[in-house]
């Protein structure tokens, strides 16, 4: 039996020609339509068409003289795609473990649901009776940022080379996998791209040049004996806590091949907690001299978690996590020779996490409600009452109460056991998901919500769960069937989140204002020292020049805090001058000047 495997359309025309010459074929078809073998332009291929009937009356002529006809039993190409698991190996693999191997997953568009992936399947449940994958990952459209599909036509598509010379690969990698999950259509922004280049990279360098930088300043070197971390302070054994939480939740992710979720809880450890949180607050332990045991505490606890930060990114971020990984380690081997970390057990520590956590609310709450009104941080305030709706929740405060206040720069906390008639709450059913349970009964739901009192109001949030008795049958709200918020009352701001709720005494007193001076000129002052050279441990006489108003507000605050300025500032002398020399400060709607100089 002879045959001939066809590979080009050329291929196809020189052998019809052979044909033709030996009397098989009356005329070469293709040639009769003026087709030309070595013309690859559109317009030539279009004056031909190879599918049936026009192929069926194409004969060829074998090597040995006899008429060819077309082989009528096809199979779809992509059977040929389908016989990968055996192909990669080649029948030199035959009887080893590798030769059609079953595969932990597969990642392909979706588009090859009924090509890639079935015919995997069907070859393999053929062939060795077993799966060719076990999951699948399928990759969604990448659209632009309005949601329409890329085209060169519209002018809306992203050229990625120049995308990665901007940002960098990891960058882009990490938007694209953190932005949406992989089988959704991806809203392409370049925006989004500089946004993780800036608030994720960004963070981790300085995260990492803070530590760096001090670190070689003490010539701190990780040695066998580490300080314990039951020895360590609270701040480092939170840190520690959720550091492992983070690698128990990740390599989940990581397992469940959810690299979405994975990344932004990286992201979010790096962001929100060790950068703006850990680092922020422990500044001034690094900053002490000589190496003490407290210091290296601080030293050892950042240092494990960068390191871990580089090991569980790296499969989003390889090349910025080895980079950073052998920065930590510089005699160690690239970051993927390394086993993903295992999380010790141990050393979580939930309901310091929760109280932590707790802390990190009811800041941002405050800074929020300091920024509704243009309040200023270093401006200190008196007071803020925090309604109390569980026990746990009011000792979990108390434990972090002094911290709260330090942050939010507020003089004290008070608890209300009862808000009624003192805040003003406001509830509203979620239409979402009341509707798909209680569908008919949506109306009769919205009038009674609209005529709860505050008691009953108070009574759920405290609660979460609540019966509703209606005349239709008893309606059963979960905490995600509504949202309760607070309104403001007078003097006061009230912010509320989940079942903290939190009210903000907004008066500036003539004795706040004094010290929210004082506190404004410390800042320009250490300003004026770092920009003059001054070593941190520089005296200083201080002269502040200032006119009309600023003139009297800082006079009256001088008053009764020059001696706290003075220790701030480390200022031998710290009076009110009328020379105007020195450098200008900007303060309020105009300008002041100070002169610093070194004693």
């Amino acid at each position: 039996k002879e045959e001939k495997c066809i590979g080009t359309v050329k291929e196809l025309y020189c052998e019809i020609e052979k044909a033709v010459a030996a009397g098989i074929m009356p005329s070469n078809p293709l040639k009769d339509k003026g087709f030309d073998p070595d013309d690859m332009s559109l317009d030539n291929y279009n004056k031909i068409d190879l599918h049936r009937p026009y192929v069926d009356s194409i004969f060829l002529v074998s090597d040995s003289g006899r008429k060819m006809t077309r082989e009528l039993d096809l199979i779809d190409v992509w059977f040929d795609s389908g016989a990968m698991p055996y192909a990669q190996t080649g029948l030199s693999g035959l009887n080893t473990p590798d030769f059609g191997a079953t595969a932990d997953f597969i990642a392909e568009g979706v588009d090859q649901t009924r090509g890639w992936f079935y015919t995997l399947h069907a070859i393999h449940t053929m062939v060795s009776g077993t799966p060719a994958f076990k999951c699948v990952i399928s990759n969604g459209l990448v659209l632009d940022k309005d949601g329409n599909k890329m085209s060169k036509r519209l002018g809306n598509a992203v050229e990625p080379f120049s995308v990665i010379d901007k940002f960098g690969a990891d960058a882009l990698r990490w938007y694209m996998l953190t932005n949406a999950q992989p089988w959704d259509n991806l809203r392409f922004d370049k925006a989004g791209v500089d946004e993780v280049y800036r608030k994720f990279f960004g963070t981790l360098y300085n995260t990492y040049s803070f530590f760096a930088l001090y670190a070689n300043v003490d010539g701190f070197k990780l040695l066998q004996s580490a300080v314990p971390v039951s020895e360590r302070p609270e701040i480092d054994r939170w840190i520690i806590s959720l550091q492992n939480s983070l690698i128990k939740n990740v390599s989940a992710a990581y397992e469940d091949y959810d690299l979405t979720t994975a990344g932004r809880l990286i992201q979010d450890f790096v962001c929100d907690h060790l950068s703006n949180w850990y680092v922020r607050l422990n500044r001034k332990r690094f900053w002490g001299g000589g190496l003490t045991q407290d210091k290296k505490a601080a030293y050892e606890t950042l240092y494990e978690a960068l390191k871990t930060v580089a090991l569980l990114s790296a499969p989003i971020a390889p090349f910025y996590a080895d980079e950073l990984w052998l920065d930590l380690m510089p005699s160690a081997g690239s970051v993927h020779y390394e086993l993903m970390p295992k999380a010790d057990e141990k050393l979580i520590d939930s309901e310091l996490e929760e109280r932590m956590a707790l802390a990190q609310k009811a800041t941002s709450l405050v800074l929020a409600l300091r920024r509704k009104v243009s309040i200023r941080v270093r401006q200190p305030l008196s007071k803020i009452v925090i309604p109390v709706l569980s026990e746990k929740i009011k000792a979990q405060f108390e434990e972090v109460k002094e911290l709260v206040l330090s942050e939010v720069n507020v003089k004290e906390a008070e608890f209300l056991f009862d808000t009624t008639g003192i805040i003003t709450k406001k509830i509203k059913p979620n239409f979402r998901t009341l509707g798909k349970k209680y569908g008919p009964l949506m109306k009769e739901i919205a009038g009674a919500f609209a005529k709860m009192d505050q008691r009953t109001i108070s009574g759920i949030e405290a609660a979460g769960e609540y019966s509703l008795q209606l005349s239709g049958g008893t309606i059963e709200l979960l905490p995600e069937d509504y949202e309760i918020t607070s309104e403001d009352m007078p003097g006061w701001l009230v912010a509320t989140d989940g079942q903290l709720t939190i009210a903000l005494d907004i008066e500036v007193t003539d004795e706040l204002r004094k010290e929210g001076t004082a506190r404004e000129l410390i800042n320009r002052i250490q300003n004026i020292r770092k920009e003059s050279g001054l070593d941190v441990t520089d005296k200083v006489a201080i002269g502040i020049y200032a006119e009309g108003d600023a003139h009297e507000e800082i006079k009256s605050s001088l008053e009764g805090y020059s001696d706290y300025i003075a220790s701030q500032t480390l200022a031998l002398s710290l009076a009110l001058s009328p020379v105007k020399e020195g450098y200008e400060a900007e303060w309020n709607e105009g300008t002041i000047h100070i002169k610093v100089t070194k004693q």
